[in-house]
């Protein structure tokens, strides 16, 4: 029978003797420690091993900073404005903004944005035709039709495969990351398997501090997980007595792992504190300004795939009260990534790539529930790239005088992400493992008839 003790007597009240070793490790991580080794896989059995990548092309660009704007932007209130259209598809946004590129506009509501247009190119032709938000995402974000047959990876997925575990990434931060929840809809790492999942901080950077989830815990100091350390370390007897045990090693060496994102230097990429306040401001002090900030933290640091997840684009009801709301932070955010990317010499070898699922119904739905709403519409969309090799100051394709179809060079999802992997040094024309041993192309090939444009030979 285990002898009890005053649990007083011990720091949290832990009885030691009445510990697993389990219960030993959560003490000496702290649950968010314990949460953090788990996701990086330190826990648990190692992730199959996939067979070897295909071929490397020349790399422009090192890393993508993906800003996705969930439920799905307004093309004719961002970057491809109609005018001339009329109250029942402008509404109360009207006007337009010359950007600093002769002859191209944007709209009224991100002015900031006009005036870096030299950084970056509009997609005015992104078509799919699909309006269901799930089916969307897929085809967007992996520029495959949705079949019974494999769930494809998305495209932080394949680069995370390509550029990071397999192409020389060291940090002990996962290599795709997504600020601050999954984007859902679908498995981002598909047949690649849970390795390649991205890393959802959760949290908001908007924050002091921003709690990652995994390495920090509200209402737990960093003195206080030392001192939890030190506590495990010393009634460890297993572990001393063991020493030089291969597995108790290697656990070990994925604890310390796990210390150094904790109470080392590697988690301080997520320390906004150490920004100056006037830049913080110039960003936003919002979540998503600040997730644009975290960004080019983390693209510093080497990350060569990050996720903006920045929601609240499914604007069905009273749009134009949202868009006063969101216009502006993302005008900001944004406009001050494309900025401070550029003034640290980093633009030049990181995508940016902003665009959703699809874009937003053209003639406003003015009747009861809506009440000025824009719905789901995937007919014709607009999309921006940045940096990484891409051109700026470039408007590719064109819609209609209403902002309706596609009127010149439709460019399809499938088309863009070639172009983006192309500029990773990742062949759109190579492969992906696939765990039951064959290959899958990374794009799809002319026999599976997905609808395609031609990649963005125009930007590179």
């Amino acid at each position: 029978m285990s002898r009890r003790t005053n649990p007083d007597s011990y720091p949290n009240g832990f009885d030691p003797t009445l510990m697993s070793r389990r219960g030993m490790l959560q003490l000496g991580l702290g649950a968010s420690g314990f949460l953090m080794a788990n996701r990086l896989g330190f826990a648990g059995p190692p992730a199959p091993q996939l067979p070897p990548v295909g071929r490397r092309i020349e790399a422009k660009a090192k890393a993508v900073i993906q800003i996705w704007m969930w439920g799905g932007p307004p093309h004719t209130d961002t970057f491809d404005p109609k005018p001339d259209a009329g109250y029942d598809y402008c509404g109360p946004l009207t006007g337009t903004v010359p950007t600093n590129v002769d002859g191209i506009v944007v709209g009224e509501s991100i002015p900031l944005l006009a005036q870096h247009a030299d950084k970056y190119s509009i997609i005015r032709s992104m078509t799919h035709g699909i309006n269901g938000h799930e089916t969307a995402a897929y085809i967007v974000q992996t520029g495959r039709q949705p079949s019974g047959k494999d769930v494809h990876p998305s495209a932080g997925a394949v680069v995370s495969l390509y550029n990071g575990y397999d192409g020389g990434y060291k940090g002990l931060i996962p290599p795709y990351i997504v600020l601050t929840r999954p984007q859902g809809r679908f498995s981002e790492a598909g047949f690649l398997g849970s390795r390649y999942k991205p890393f959802a901080t959760g949290g908001n950077p908007g924050r002091d501090p921003f709690l990652v989830e995994g390495v920090a815990l509200p209402g737990v100091s960093k003195e206080r997980q030392e001192a939890r350390r030190g506590f495990r370390c010393d009634m460890d007897a297993l572990g001393q007595a063991m020493q030089g045990n291969p597995e108790l090693a290697a656990l070990q060496k994925h604890e310390n792992e796990a210390y150094e994102l904790i109470l080392g230097d590697a988690g301080k990429v997520f320390d906004l504190t150490e920004e100056p306040e006037e830049l913080r401001e110039q960003y936003g002090r919002n979540t998503f300004g600040q997730s644009c900030l975290v960004a080019r933290r983390l693209v510093e640091r080497g990350m060569p795939y990050i996720t903006i997840n920045y929601g609240g684009w499914d604007t069905h009801k009273e749009h134009f009260k949202a868009m006063r709301q969101k216009m502006p932070q993302l005008d900001s955010g944004m406009s001050t990534l494309l900025q401070d990317l550029h003034d640290r010499g980093l633009l030049d070898s990181t995508i940016v790539w902003w665009g959703g699922e699809f874009g937003r119904t053209p003639k406003i739905d003015w009747g009861s529930p809506w009440n000025g709403g824009r719905h789901h519409f995937g007919a014709v969309f607009s999309s921006v790239v940045a940096g990484g090799g891409f051109k700026g100051g470039q408007v590719v394709g064109a819609s209609d005088a209403k902002g309706e179809r596609v009127a010149e060079r439709p460019v399809y999802p499938c088309d863009l992400l070639g172009s983006i992997y192309g500029q990773l040094g990742i062949d759109p024309e190579g492969s992906l493992p696939h765990p039951q041993g064959r290959t899958v192309p990374i794009t799809p090939p002319p026999e599976e008839k997905v609808k395609s444009g031609g990649r963005l030979t125009e930007l590179v």
